[in-house]
C-alpha cells in the first residue's frame, strides 16, 4: 500500500471536506494560492455511487473531480452498507485518489437517520466492519476515518479503541458531540486524551485534531496543547483561499475580489452544468468584507441571478478599489 501520510512532515495542516463549500471549483483555487498539505473532497455517497442511475451519477462525479496540483487527495465516503463502502472505496481508488476516508461524523438528520455518519458511534460492529470494507475496496491506498468525540456526550474511552482495532491510518478527531452540533466551542482537550488513548494502546494510527481552529498559527498552538499530528482546518478557508500560505500577510480587498472572480470562473467551467450557481453566494459575504462599503457591494451581489453579471460587478468594484 502506498500511504503518503507516511511521508508528511509533521505537524501537518489539511483541508476539510465542507458540502457544497470545498468542491473542485474551490479546491483548484486553494491548491493555487496556499496548498495545504492534504485535501479532501466533500462527502460522498458509496450508495450512490454503486447505485445511482447514469444521470444522477454525474452530478455525484463532479464531486469528485480534482486535478493533480490537489495531491495528495483523499475521497470521503459515506455509507451505512459495507458492500456498498467496499465498492465505493474501489472506484476511488480506481479514479486515482490518494487515499479514502469515512465519515462517521456527520450530525445532519438526514445522514444520521440513514445510519451514516455520527450515527456510527452508537453501532461500533458496523463501524467496524465499515472500515474493513473500504480496506478490501481500495487495498493499495490508506483509509481514514473522521468522527466526533462522541453521541450525546464524550465516549471517547469506549469509540476510539474500536476505531484504532482496524487500524486505519489516520483518525481526525472533531472536538464534539453529535448533540453539540457547532454550537458550543470545540473541546481540545478531547483531542489531547485521544492522543493519550492512541498512545496507551500503542497504536500506530495518526490523530488529527478538527473544530475551531482559526489560521495556521492557531493550529500551531493546538498541536503543542495536544500533541496530535496534525490539524484540520474547515471555517477559516471561507472567503480566504490563501490560509494555508504562512508568508502570506493580510489579502487587500482587490486580492479578494480578484480571488471571487476566479472562484467563480473554476465554477463556471468544472461545476455550472450540474450545480446551481446560488451555491456560490455563500461564499460572498467571507470574499466581500473588511472595506467601507462591503456591505453594499456584497448585497449588490447577492441579488445577481448568474455568474456572469457577479464578475460583471466585481470587475467594475475593482477599477474603483
Amino acid at each position: 500500500m502506498q500511504n503518503f501520510w507516511d511521508s508528511l512532515a509533521k505537524p501537518f495542516f489539511v483541508l476539510a471536506p465542507m458540502e457544497d463549500v470545498t468542491d473542485a471549483a474551490f479546491r483548484r483555487l486553494i491548491a493555487a494560492k496556499g496548498k495545504p498539505a492534504v485535501m479532501f473532497t466533500e462527502f460522498t455517497s458509496a450508495d450512490g455511487l454503486v447505485l445511482a442511475p447514469q444521470e444522477r451519477q454525474g452530478m455525484l462525479r463532479k464531486k469528485l473531480l480534482f486535478c493533480k496540483e490537489e495531491r495528495p487527495i483523499v475521497a470521503q465516503l459515506f455509507s451505512a452498507n459495507p458492500e456498498r463502502m467496499e465498492k465505493g472505496a474501489m472506484i476511488a481508488q480506481e479514479l486515482g485518489f490518494d487515499g479514502v476516508d469515512i465519515n462517521m461524523g456527520c450530525p445532519v438528520n438526514e445522514v444520521v437517520s440513514s445510519g451514516c455518519g455520527a450515527a456510527l458511534i452508537k453501532n461500533h460492529p458496523l463501524a467496524r466492519e465499515l472500515i474493513r470494507a473500504a480496506k478490501r475496496g481500495a487495498p493499495n491506498i490508506p483509509v481514514s476515518v473522521k468522527t466526533r468525540i462522541g453521541y450525546n456526550e464524550d465516549e471517547l474511552d469506549t469509540w476510539l479503541p474500536e476505531l484504532l482495532a482496524e487500524e486505519p491510518v489516520v483518525v481526525t478527531i472533531h472536538a464534539r458531540t453529535r448533540k453539540d452540533m457547532s454550537l458550543v466551542p470545540a473541546r481540545w482537550e478531547k483531542v489531547k486524551k485521544s492522543v493519550d488513548i492512541r498512545n496507551a494502546l500503542g497504536s500506530k494510527t495518526l490523530i488529527v485534531g478538527n473544530g475551531d481552529a482559526k489560521d495556521i498559527a492557531d493550529a500551531r498552538t493546538k498541536v503543542l496543547e495536544t500533541n496530535c499530528d496534525g490539524v484540520m482546518l474547515a471555517r477559516a478557508i471561507y472567503g480566504n483561499p490563501w490560509l494555508f500560505d504562512e508568508r502570506k500577510e493580510s489579502p487587500t480587498p482587490p486580492e479578494k475580489m480578484q480571488a471571487l472572480i476566479d472562484h467563480l470562473l473554476l465554477f463556471d467551467e468544472l461545476l455550472s452544468e450540474t450545480t446551481n450557481f446560488a451555491v456560490m453566494k455563500k461564499h460572498f459575504k467571507a470574499y466581500i468584507s473588511g472595506w467601507d462599503n462591503a456591505k453594499i457591494d456584497r448585497v449588490r451581489l447577492m441579488e445577481v441571478e448568474n455568474l456572469s453579471d457577479a464578475v460583471a460587478i466585481l470587475e467594475a468594484m475593482l477599477l474603483t478599489a
